[in-house]
């Protein structure tokens, strides 16, 4: 599109605005009616441990919104000559699950709880039960049960439960609603009603301890709704939350809030039956959509669905790029102590391609890369590992691609039970992440460790923003159609890709490490219980 057209759409509000909390960053990203990014910008933030709590404040959510917005529309000013007043659809993403109880007050009762807490273990065990439905620790309806088996004394002050995603939109436009595929991980949908499963809400408010309660599950819950459904506009409040400078105008249409993972498959057009994709961060998740029914219940295998309500099964792993991140942070601190300084992306490529010279199955080097408990292996807590033998080949190519396959090991466990277990498979599988910046490396890691083909788009590294900009334009143009038949016709009608095949000797290396892995796990499980965590 010409810098002309652009600028028109600009004045005429014709934009639409996609903002995502992640795990380690807040984005905000400016798309056109061309579905081309005209404008971004960023805010790096962590979670913190308190009081054994993996948690953000809110004052660092607003900040990081605030700053991620400022600096996107001043690109915008800088580009294009003009300020940014009028914007044409808003859409909030963030990291799926968590819990955020609110008093009728809209006091938020406890420090948010995010899904890196393995803390629920009782309530999710009890819950799967009753329902005949995996609920994992990280889901929300978890986190509440847990609470009350806790007696924790805030649960009979909620009047509203909900996710970050959910949080922000409605602290923008009033509204207590969610995108369906973000309420999945609150709580079981119904696929056929596209609501939460009656039968299961009337079991959980039969259980005992819940009757105790003045409130009702349904009552505190935020409404479903189904990706291009309008969620309200943004109001004069909202305006000022997101500007602070009072530039911004009220009126802008809401999209649902979705949940990173929703925003994920959007952004890589893996919403349709037999698609899949996956998303590599701070955590892992691979999102198959499902044209049948799983045969039993898997306590590794999470059913949630598309923005669009289709069921998916979902391997989501609590541990992905964390520990990577932190030893190239000390490559990092090493490059600058002997003045050679090199920017992230020059140092992720340089240590990224010494893999090309590495042995197939890492030398006999084995990393257990856990920052936080892992779902997938039952840990608790992290304690991250890093362990080799005597006779280990111990080079720097051995070392990163150890970390590498360490990375995507968790996904790899789960996504076994689809195929082998389920015969689960799709005609498509598209990654996405930070991870994916250095080309074909972590590409061809991820298909030698699933053994299947493997997708990068154009957009790997950006795609959740994004993706969440997309829907946003989808409220205002999808004109009653399917959000598969949207993105296939219109979004991604060209798309810019590359895919790489699994490599028969790093197929052959991975499982080789993935066995020593397994086998290493008891010495994870001994650090937690040897090992405390400072400065709890």
């Amino acid at each position: 599109m010409s810098k002309e057209n652009i600028i028109r759409q600009i004045k005429a509000g014709q934009t639409s605005l996609g903002i995502e909390l992640g795990s380690t960053r807040i984005k905000a990203v400016l798309i056109v009616d061309d579905y081309q990014t005209i404008a971004s910008g960023s805010f790096n933030w962590e979670n913190e441990l308190k009081n054994k709590i993996w948690t953000y404040s809110t004052e660092l959510v607003w900040k990081g919104i605030q700053a991620s917005y400022a600096e996107m529309s001043q690109e915008v000013e800088k580009e294009y000559g003009i300020q940014l007043e009028k914007i044409g659809s808003i859409g909030i993403s963030a990291m799926m699950h968590s819990y955020m109880p609110f008093d009728s007050q809209g006091n938020l009762l406890v420090p948010f709880r995010t899904w890196r807490n393995n803390i629920t273990e009782e309530a999710a065990n009890y819950l799967t039960d009753l329902f005949n439905f995996n609920i994992p620790q990280r889901w929300s309806v978890a986190h509440l049960y847990q609470a009350i088996l806790n007696q924790e004394d805030h649960v009979k002050d909620i009047d509203f439960i909900t996710t970050l995603a959910g949080y922000v939109h409605w602290q923008l436009s009033g509204q207590k609603v969610l995108g369906i595929g973000d309420a999945s991980g609150m709580f079981p949908i119904d696929s056929k009603t596209k609501t939460y499963d009656t039968k299961r809400l009337q079991q959980f408010g039969e259980i005992k301890s819940v009757r105790q309660y003045h409130w009702t599950l349904e009552d505190i819950l935020p409404k479903p709704l189904m990706a291009g459904t309008q969620a309200g506009t943004l109001n004069p409040i909202g305006a000022q939350l997101l500007d602070p400078t009072g530039t911004l105008k009220a009126g802008a249409v809401m999209a649902p809030p979705e949940g990173d993972a929703g925003t994920g498959m959007v952004g890589t057009n893996s919403v349709r039956k037999r698609t899949g994709n996956i998303s590599a961060g701070t955590s892992a998740f691979s999102m198959v959509v499902l044209d049948q029914a799983l045969n039993k219940v898997h306590r590794d295998i999470d059913m949630v669905t598309t923005p669009d309500g289709a069921d998916v099964a979902m391997v989501h792993t609590n541990n992905c790029s964390s520990d990577i991140n932190s030893w190239v942070s000390l490559f990092r601190e090493f490059a600058e102590a002997i003045g050679h300084p090199l920017s992230p992306n020059e140092l992720y490529k340089v240590l990224f391609n010494s893999t090309k010279e590495s042995d197939p199955s890492c030398g006999g080097l084995i990393n257990i890369g856990y920052l936080s408990g892992e779902n997938i292996t039952n840990m608790p807590e992290g304690r991250p590992l890093f362990v080799r033998t005597p006779n280990s080949d111990f080079n720097l190519g051995n070392f990163i691609k150890t970390h590498l396959y360490s990375a995507f090991a968790p996904l790899k466990i789960g996504m076994d039970i689809l195929s082998k277990e389920e015969n689960i498979h799709t005609d498509n599988m598209v990654a996405q992440g930070g991870l994916f910046k250095t080309p074909i490396i972590g590409q061809q890691v991820l298909a030698d460790a699933l053994d299947t083909p493997i997708t990068v788009m154009s957009t790997a590294g950006e795609g959740g923003p994004w993706g969440m900009a997309v829907l946003a334009t989808f409220v205002r143009e999808g004109q009653g159609q399917k959000l598969e038949d949207y993105l296939d016709q219109k979004v991604f009608a060209n798309p810019e890709s590359s895919t790489i095949a699994p490599d028969p000797r790093g197929v052959e290396g991975f499982n080789t490490f993935i066995e020593a892995y397994k086998k290493s796990l008891p010495i994870e499980s001994t650090a937690i219980r040897s090992v405390s965590v400072l400065n709890q």
